[in-house]
């Protein structure tokens, strides 16, 4: 297997909590965890890439609501995609952590891009789609 020695900056505690899941799992070492890591990124983005038709999605995006002007671009990024949306969640976990579950039904492509409109803002920790095909009658 031909390797490439790359270098990465981290937070230190994301770096700790990745450890420590490394571990669990018996990766050999770091790198494996790193390249599994990487692996299941690209999976995941080639399935993204395949969201096509009519769909019902659902977005959940995990977002620190102290950030500056965050809460009011998601609040844009919604009625950009008002079309499509059915209904929101707005959970509030603790004095710091917002989750936000949207619920969606249109066309694939701009559910796909309405995640990833969200996921591109400074603050969002963490987003997931889930889409199943929509049934016509």
């Amino acid at each position: 297997m031909d390797l490439t020695r790359i270098g990465v900056s981290i937070p230190l505690d994301l770096l700790n909590k990745f450890d420590k899941i490394i571990e669990q799992r018996g990766y050999s070492s770091r790198s494996e965890g790193i390249r599994d890591a990487i692996r299941n990124y690209i999976l995941h983005y080639e399935w993204m890439s395949n969201i096509e038709g009519e769909r019902i999605g659902i977005i959940s995006s995990l977002y620190d609501h102290h950030r500056q002007g965050l809460s009011e671009e998601l609040i844009t990024i919604q009625h950009r995609y008002i079309d499509i949306i059915n209904s929101s969640i707005h959970i509030h976990i603790d004095k710091d952590l917002c989750i936000e579950i949207i619920i969606t039904k249109g066309d694939g492509k701009r559910i796909k891009k309405m995640t990833e409109d969200i996921m591109a803002q400074k603050g969002v920790e963490q987003v997931k789609l889930i889409t199943i095909a929509a049934k016509n009658k």
